[in-house]
C-alpha cells in the first residue's frame, strides 16, 4: 500500500513561480497525496493554489494553514468552492486561529474567542457548501438572510483540517474537524498525544477513520542532515520565543518547561542563533528525521503504526528526475 505523504510549498522570500509549479508537478506525478501552502504574513496562499490547480491532475491541494480571522467564513467558502471547481474536487481547507501577534498586529483584528470562532467558522462553511440556506445564530456570527452560493459547488463538503495546540482546542478539533494538524511532537510524545486525541474522537461518538491526523514531524531526504537539524532548531526556537505563549506552553505541558525557558532566556540575551542553540540536541532530533530514503521510510512506517495518517516530507535534490525517483521511493 502506498504511503500517504504530503509536501509543503513555501512561497515566502525569494520566489520563482516556474520552479514552484515544477515542484508541484513532480510531486503530483510521483504519487504524493497532498500539497499544502502556508500563508502567515507572507504571500497569499489562495492565489498560488489557483495556479497549481490548473497545472496538476491528482494531488490534493490545501492550506497549511490560513487563519480564520482575516477572512470571513463566507469568503473562505467562496474561495474554496471556486478552487475546488478549478481543481476538479481536490481541495482541503487547512484552518487555524494563528495567535494575537499576527491577528492583532498584522491584520489589526482583536484576537477574541478563538475556540468559538473556529467552531462557528467550520459550521458556517459546511452549511454554505451543503447548499442549505445560510441562517446561523452564533455568539460571533448572526447570519439571517438565507444566502446560498450563486453556483452549484462541485462537492457539497470540502474537508476541513484544523491546527490546534491547547487541550481545549485539540478536543474541539476531534469533535468538529475532518483532520487534525498538530505541531511539535517529540517522538516520545507520540503515544500520549495520539492516545488523548483518539480518546476525544471516541467521546465525540466519531469513528477513528472519520478524521485524518497529520504527522507534525519534519521528514527530509538529504545528504546534509546537520543543516536540516539546524533549521528544525531555529524554527522551534522561533515559535517558543517569538510567537506568544501558545507554543511555549505546549512544550511546557509535554514536560519541556526547562528547555522552553532556556530558549526564551537565550533568545532575549543573544537573539535567534542563541535561542536555537539552547535547544538540546536530543530534543531537536526527536522532532523529525533527516537522512537517507531508507531512514525516512522507516520513520514514516513507525509513525503510521503510532497512529499518524498523513506525513509531510521534503526532498533536498535539485535534479528533477532524481527528485521524482526519491519521491517515488518514499511513496512506495
Amino acid at each position: 500500500m502506498a504511503r500517504r505523504l504530503s509536501i509543503g510549498l513555501n512561497w515566502q522570500g525569494e520566489f520563482d513561480l516556474d520552479q514552484v509549479i515544477e515542484d508541484a508537478k513532480v510531486a503530483d506525478e510521483a504519487g504524493i497525496e497532498q500539497l499544502n501552502i502556508a500563508e502567515a504574513w507572507g504571500r497569499d496562499a489562495l492565489t498560488l493554489l489557483a495556479v497549481i490547480a490548473r497545472e496538476t491532475t491528482n494531488i490534493k491541494l490545501g492550506t497549511g494553514i490560513i487563519n480564520n480571522f482575516s477572512r470571513s467564513p463566507g469568503a473562505i467558502a467562496q474561495h474554496f468552492a471556486t478552487l475546488d471547481e478549478l481543481s476538479n474536487g481536490r481541495m482541503v481547507i487547512g484552518l487555524g486561529s494563528s495567535g494575537p501577534q499576527v491577528i492583532e498586529h498584522f491584520h489589526g483584528i482583536k484576537f477574541e474567542k478563538p475556540l468559538t470562532r473556529i467552531k462557528e467558522y467550520t459550521e458556517i462553511i459546511n452549511i454554505i457548501m451543503s447548499g442549505e440556506p445560510l441562517n446561523y445564530d452564533g455568539d460571533i456570527y448572526q447570519l439571517k438572510r438565507g444566502f446560498t452560493l450563486r453556483f452549484n459547488p462541485l462537492r457539497n463538503h470540502i474537508p476541513i483540517h484544523i491546527a490546534s495546540v491547547t487541550p481545549k482546542s485539540v478536543r474541539q478539533t476531534a469533535e468538529i474537524a475532518d483532520g487534525w494538524i498538530p505541531i511539535f511532537f517529540p517522538k516520545e510524545q507520540w503515544e500520549p498525544q495520539l492516545s488523548a486525541f483518539y480518546g476525544y474522537v471516541k467521546e465525540a461518538g466519531r469513528d477513528r477513520t472519520a478524521i485524518d491526523v497529520r504527522n507534525p514531524s519534519g521528514i527530509t531526504v538529504t545528504d546534509n542532515p546537520e543543516r536540516v537539524r539546524m533549521g528544525t532548531a531555529a524554527n522551534a526556537a522561533f515559535y517558543i520565543a517569538r510567537m506568544g505563549d501558545f507554543y511555549y506552553e505546549h512544550f511546557s505541558r509535554m514536560g519541556y518547561a526547562d528547555e522552553a525557558n532556556a530558549v526564551r532566556r537565550a533568545w532575549e540575551d543573544g537573539g535567534s542563533a542563541a535561542g536555537a542553540a539552547a535547544l538540546p540536541e536530543d530534543l531537536v532530533n526527536s522532532l523529525g528525521v533527516a537522512g537517507s530514503v531508507g531512514e525516512c521510510v522507516d520513520f514514516i512506517e513507525e509513525a503510521t503504526d503510532a497512529g499518524f495518517d498523513l506525513h509531510g516530507v521534503s526532498v533536498n535534490e535539485p535534479d528533477r528526475s532524481k527528485r521524482f525517483e526519491l519521491f517515488k521511493d518514499l511513496v512506495g
